[in-house]
């Protein structure tokens, strides 16, 4: 579907501007966010990286359809279609939250919003909606406090990003491991 990425970057820019949300994309708000954010993307990427050790993790991996073509999801649907659209959204615009319910149970809202909102993703996938929603509610509450802390969208883009593009990139690699194996008459790696 063409539409979908730049519908849902469109929609979430459309929050933003109704909601007035401060993205904090200007410095020195700016210069806290990428600290911030690259430091924990460092920290993320290092730990999904090595969760491809996981036998488990591997097969979820390699049973996969990943969405093609790989550059075009890399480079198009993972930092806008995704990223900007789940921060601009859930961290930007539902940051309203805790103006109406303070800042601890309104990062609790977004975070719950944000895991709910996996619901059709992990279905879609074949995936556990239980663990995939405490996961994602778990990764929102991380990002909000990141956006928090910093005072910019930059530290939960940064650390959102880090973490889709590693797991992209590491079930790209393991299915064209896998792939050249049978290939070459070898069994994939387990």
């Amino acid at each position: 579907m063409p539409w979908r990425v730049p519908t849902q970057a469109g929609l979430a820019g459309l929050l933003v501007l109704l909601t007035r949300a401060p993205l904090g994309l200007r410095p020195p708000l700016l210069r806290a966010g990428l600290r911030l954010g690259l430091t924990t993307g460092a920290v993320a990427a290092t730990a999904v990286a090595a969760t491809t050790s996981v036998p488990l993790v591997r097969l979820s991996m390699a049973g996969r359809q990943l969405p093609r073509p790989a550059a075009s999801w890399l480079l198009w649907q993972i930092p806008l279609g995704t990223v900007w659209a789940e921060e601009a959204g859930f961290r930007a615009a539902l940051a309203a939250a805790t103006r109406v319910f303070g800042d601890r149970r309104g990062r609790l809202a977004q975070a719950a919003a944000f895991g709910l909102s996996h619901i059709p993703d992990a279905r879609a996938s074949g995936e556990p909606v239980a663990p995939t929603v405490l996961a994602t509610a778990f990764a929102g509450w991380v990002f909000g406090w990141l956006a928090e802390r910093s005072g910019s969208l930059a530290a939960p883009m940064l650390a959102h990003l880090a973490i889709n593009e590693t797991a992209a990139v590491a079930a790209l690699a393991l299915q064209r491991r896998s792939a050249d194996g049978l290939r070459h008459g070898c069994t994939p790696a387990s």
